[in-house]
């Protein structure tokens, strides 16, 4: 249970809302110090509510609230600098980028790290001709925040580097393990698994290489959960 306490205009986006009672919604928000929680937004959907354009996601933010219980209730909210505008894939990808937040953030727990992560994969969302290599590296960032970094400097058990040309598996919690075969979903080469650690997602095989070993690493840590915006994005491409 959360103390009685008062928050005055703290930085912050929202990640998903709901409509509550009549007019009402409860907003699920990550903000910059005091980590994810849940806000009552009240009568925030009526014709009237000044707030009806300003309560929405990839809105830079500074809200205010009152938190009696593991429930705050909205006193005040006002957009805090230029609106991020997503559209197409982006738009999409920003909703892949909430809902990672909303199952791996702890309400109430402050990462103004991860804050400042989303933060800056929105605005470069916004501005990308392609949205992949944004995701790949926010999903990076994420996951050593979150304290389950990929391990893509050397073999599991060892300090050896990896070499560039011998195959690879990627274990969950172990890393890279040295195999004879050159197929399965996580078997990569060493200069593959260096090329993801320094991010070079110029190069369309690294890119997709990354995408493969991200979704197997993700998926583990959520348990077997279904991310929805994965699923819409990948019907989206085989239309």
């Amino acid at each position: 249970m959360t103390a009685h306490r008062r928050v005055d205009q703290q930085p912050a986006f929202i990640l998903h809302h709901r409509p509550f009672r009549d007019s009402s919604q409860i907003l699920d928000v990550i903000s910059c110090n005091h980590g994810k929680l849940a806000l009552v937004a009240r009568g925030s959907r009526g014709a009237k509510s000044r707030l009806r354009g300003v309560l929405r996601p990839f809105m830079p933010l500074v809200l205010s609230w009152v938190i009696r219980s593991d429930l705050g209730t909205l006193t005040g909210a006002e957009v805090d600098g230029v609106p991020f505008s997503l559209t197409g894939d982006a738009l999409l990808s920003g909703y892949y980028v909430n809902e990672l937040l909303l199952h791996f953030l702890h309400r109430h727990d402050p990462q103004p790290e991860i804050f400042e992560t989303y933060r800056r994969t929105i605005q470069a969302l916004a501005a990308a001709e392609h949205v992949a290599p944004c995701l790949r590296q926010f999903e990076i960032e994420l996951l050593r925040l979150l304290g389950y970094a990929l391990t893509l400097d050397h073999e599991s058990g060892s300090q050896n580097a990896l070499d560039p040309t011998q195959h690879y598996e990627y274990r969950m919690e172990q890393g890279p393990v040295a195999v004879s075969r050159s197929d399965g979903a996580m078997v990569f080469t060493g200069a593959t698994l260096t090329a993801i650690a320094q991010l070079h997602f110029d190069d369309a095989d690294v890119l997709r290489s990354a995408s493969r070993l991200l979704r197997e690493v993700i998926n583990f840590h959520l348990g077997g959960k279904e991310l929805k915006s994965r699923k819409v994005l990948i019907e989206m491409r085989q239309r």
